[in-house]
């Protein structure tokens, strides 16, 4: 199974979605939409509007209602808002294999565009006349989380002291709380029972936390094909959860020594090199790669109170994917 399948499967729902998104970002300014239309053309797999749409069916029994749809399009929204505004934040020149709008049209544009995409994203969140609150709530921690979770990875950055505890909030707080948004927010909108609100926050934050480390993984061992050199995150000086592994097994000797490197490295970039190949010889990415499959299986488990369903079969189906998956 791929997600192109998935996406087949659910048909009608996606193509809805999808149609949604695009009206969502209309506008009478031509250059406005050709940006907004520049980078849909280019929106990478849309993971968490499919999380959400097959979590809602998997509730209801195949069924979703307009709320699913508007609360998985301000999934979708609010994701590329971030990348637009991480995007200047990080100086990236590409996304996705393509330019950033930040190397094409400037910072400036960058982060008014990913303002628009959040305000949008606010508009479906709250609807007409039925916002419920509790996502309201949901997606407004998710937007604290998000800041949060990128000042405490600047901060453990610049002090090099990032440890396994720290590095798990920052990835629950940029990656795994949108999860969570998209997931819960669409068991609310089909009414779906406590005891599946609380499979999809269980479901939703393990994977989230095991799609970030399989990012994190493929930094160090990864292929050009992600979209982004290898070797970003310690060039920025984040320890991530193969670096953490490897100094685990090497002993506090030289994780004094590699953290010393880590900090030093905007001064002296030839580190990098050094810190890879201690991470390879010191068995972090196996400690990575336990770790992700515990976060997988986690995932798999909470889909238990769920009844049997295919929709149920490609959340198990999806979660795999996040393990094996190259880029």
């Amino acid at each position: 199974m791929d997600i192109r399948t998935v996406k087949e499967f659910i048909g009608a729902d996606w193509t809805v979605m999808t149609q949604r998104l695009a009206d969502a970002l209309k506008s009478d300014i031509a250059l406005l939409n050709s940006t907004n239309e520049s980078i849909l053309a280019h929106s990478g797999k849309q993971l968490r509007p499919l999380l959400a749409l097959l979590f809602a069916r998997a509730c209801s029994g195949g069924i979703v209602s307009e709320a699913t749809i508007r609360y998985a399009v301000s999934a979708e929204l609010l994701h590329n808002a971030t990348l637009l505004h991480d995007d200047v934040a990080d100086d990236s020149d590409q996304r996705r294999g393509v330019p950033t709008i930040r190397s094409l049209m400037g910072p400036a544009v960058s982060v008014l565009v990913g303002d628009y995409w959040l305000v949008k994203a606010m508009e479906l969140m709250l609807g007409e006349k039925d916002g419920d609150t509790r996502v309201i709530r949901i997606f407004s921690k998710t937007l604290s989380d998000l800041a949060e979770g990128e000042m405490l990875q600047l901060q453990k950055a610049q002090n090099g002291d990032t440890d396994k505890e720290d590095y798990l909030r920052i990835i629950y707080n940029k990656t795994a709380s949108l999860f969570e948004a998209a997931c819960v927010s669409a068991a609310i909108s089909v009414s779906a029972s406590d005891a599946m609100l609380k499979a999809a926050h269980d479901y939703a934050v393990a994977l989230g936390l095991a799609f970030q480390i399989k990012d994190d993984i493929l930094d160090y061992d990864g292929t050009e094909s992600v979209g982004k050199p290898l070797g970003v995150d310690i060039m920025e000086q984040k320890i991530t959860m193969p670096l953490l592994g490897a100094m685990k097994n090497a002993g506090e000797t030289e994780e004094k020594r590699v953290r010393g490197l880590v900090k030093d490295i905007v001064a002296h970039p030839e580190y990098r090199d050094e810190i890879v190949a201690f991470v390879k010889s010191n068995g972090g990415l196996d400690y990575a790669i336990t770790e992700l499959g515990r976060y997988v299986d986690e995932a798999v488990l909470a889909l238990d109170v769920l009844p049997d369903s295919y929709e149920k079969k490609c959340l198990e189906e999806l979660a795999y994917f996040t393990a094996k998956r190259d880029m």
